[in-house]
C-alpha cells in the first residue's frame, strides 16, 4: 500500500505514539483488504462507547490514547441517558464508568454527542459521494444507500483511528465496483411505516452481508429507508443498498440487474408482526415499550408527539432519541413527557443494560426485535408506532 512521506513518519512514530498506533490499524486493514493508498474522509462516527459493550479493557484502551482528532468525529449511544440516568436505573458504578468513558473521548477533542443518527446533527451533513469512517451499523446503511456516501462498517479502534489520522484505508465501499448490486429484491407488496423494517428483518437473513438492489411498489420516505436499512444491517449483515427510482445512486447509475432475484410478499411481512405476537401470547405480558432505535428523527418525534397528545400512558415507555434533537424539539418532546413517556437521550434499549430490567418488550424497529433478544436476554414483539402506545396502555384524559 502507498503511503506518503508524512504517513510514513507517522508510522516511524515521529508524531507520537498514539498516531503511530491509529495510523498502524489503519495500514494493517488496508494490506488485509488490498488498498492501494490511504484516503481523507470527512467525518467519523465511533462504536465502543457503552461500557456495557466494551467495560474496563475498552476504557483503559481510550484512555491511554493522546491527542486530537483531526476531523469531525461524534460517538455511538452511551449505555445511559448521560443526565437522566438515576431515572432508567443505572447503577452508580456503571454510571461513574460510563462517564469515565466519555471524558476519556472528548480529551481527544471528539464531539460527545452519542447518537446513531449523526447525519441529523449540525456539521454531519454528509453529501453524495463523501468518504467518511462510520461503524454503527445503521449509519453506515444510511450514509451509503439514502445518502449515496461512502464509508466501510469501520470498527470502533478502526474509526478512533481514522478521526485521529484524518484518513481511512481505501477499499471496499470506497470503491465503485463494490458498490453494485449482486442479488435483486422485488418486493410484492404496498408498505407503510414499520413494514419497512419488518421487510429488512426478513431480508437480511436472505442477503447477508451482500449489496441488494430493491424494486418496490411506492417511494419510501427517509425514515422509512432508515428503518429498511437498520434491520437489513441486524439480521444480515448489509451495509449498502439501493432501491431503484429512489435511492442516490440507483437514480444516477445504470445498475444492471443481478440474476439473481428474490421475491418479499406480504405473508413474510406480516408473520413478522404475527410471530411475535404468537411468541408472547400467553407467556408473558409487555412492560416496557421503546421507539427509537435508530434515533428518533424530527418527524417521527412529531408523529409520536401528536398520537399521546392529551393522553396518558399506564406502561414505561422509551422515545430514543439524539440530545441535540431533543433539545431543539423541546415542544415535541414536553408534549411526549406529559403522557408519561420517558424521551432518553444519548443511549438506546440495545446498549444500555436499564433494558435488562425488564422481561418483555415491545419495539417499532427490526434492528431492535434482531438484537434486544439476544443483546438484553429480553423477550421481544414487534408493531408499528400506533401499535406500541397502544401497547403502552393510552388513556384519553380528555
Amino acid at each position: 500500500m502507498y503511503l506518503t512521506k508524512e504517513e510514513e513518519k507517522t508510522l516511524e512514530g515521529e508524531y507520537g505514539e498514539s498516531l503511530r498506533k491509529a495510523i498502524e490499524i489503519l495500514v494493517a486493514l488496508g494490506d488485509i483488504y488490498e488498498a492501494d493508498s490511504l484516503i481523507p474522509v470527512k467525518s467519523a462516527q465511533i462504536a465502543g462507547v457503552s461500557y456495557k459493550t466494551i467495560g474496563d479493557a475498552g476504557l483503559e484502551w481510550i484512555s491511554d490514547l493522546k491527542g486530537k482528532v483531526k476531523i469531525p468525529a461524534i460517538l455511538n449511544p452511551a449505555g445511559m441517558d448521560m443526565l437522566r440516568w438515576k431515572e432508567m436505573g443505572i447503577e452508580p458504578n456503571f454510571a461513574r464508568k460510563q462517564q469515565e468513558i466519555i471524558d476519556a473521548y472528548e480529551r481527544l477533542g471528539i464531539r460527545t454527542k452519542c447518537t446513531c443518527t449523526p447525519y441529523y446533527l449540525e456539521g454531519f451533513d454528509a453529501k453524495l459521494g463523501d468518504h467518511l469512517a462510520w461503524s454503527e451499523s445503521s449509519a453506515v446503511s444510511y450514509a451509503n444507500s439514502v445518502i449515496g456516501a461512502r464509508t466501510n462498517r469501520e470498527g470502533g479502534p478502526s474509526a478512533l483511528s481514522a478521526a485521529l489520522v484524518g484518513k481511512t484505508a481505501n477499499y471496499g465501499y470506497h470503491l465503485d465496483e463494490m458498490r453494485e448490486p449482486v442479488i435483486a429484491v422485488t418486493v410484492d407488496c404496498e408498505l407503510s411505516g414499520s413494514d419497512y423494517g419488518a421487510l429488512g428483518y426478513v431480508a437480511g437473513k436472505i442477503i447477508g452481508s451482500r449489496v441488494p438492489i430493491f424494486s418496490m411498489k411506492g417511494h419510501p420516505s427517509n425514515d422509512e429507508l432508515k428503518t429498511l436499512g437498520a434491520a437489513l444491517a441486524a439480521s444480515g449483515a448489509v451495509a449498502l443498498y439501493h432501491v431503484e427510482g429512489v435511492t442516490p445512486e440507483a437514480i444516477r447509475s445504470n445498475f444492471e440487474r443481478p440474476d439473481e432475484n428474490i421475491v418479499i410478499e406480504k405473508q413474510q411481512i406480516e408473520e413478522v408482526y404475527e410471530a411475535s405476537d404468537e411468541f408472547m401470547d400467553g407467556k408473558l405480558d409487555t412492560d416496557i415499550i421503546t421507539v427509537g432505535c435508530p434515533h428518533c428523527s424530527p418527524e417521527e418525534l412529531e408523529t409520536i408527539a401528536a398520537l399521546l397528545e392529551g393522553k396518558s400512558i399506564q406502561k414505561e415507555m422509551w422515545v430514543c432519541t439524539s440530545r441535540e434533537i431533543a433539545q431543539r424539539y423541546a415542544d415535541l418532546v414536553k408534549k411526549i413527557e406529559s403522557s408519561g413517556a420517558k424521551v432518553v437521550c444519548d443511549t438506546c434499549m440495545v446498549v444500555s443494560p436499564a433494558a435488562n430490567n425488564y422481561k418483555a418488550m415491545m419495539v417499532n424497529s427490526g434492528k431492535a426485535l434482531a438484537y434486544v433478544p439476544s443483546m438484553c436476554r429480553v423477550a421481544a414483539r414487534y408493531g408499528s408506532i400506533e401499535q406500541c402506545i397502544k401497547e403502552a396502555g393510552v388513556i384519553d384524559e380528555n
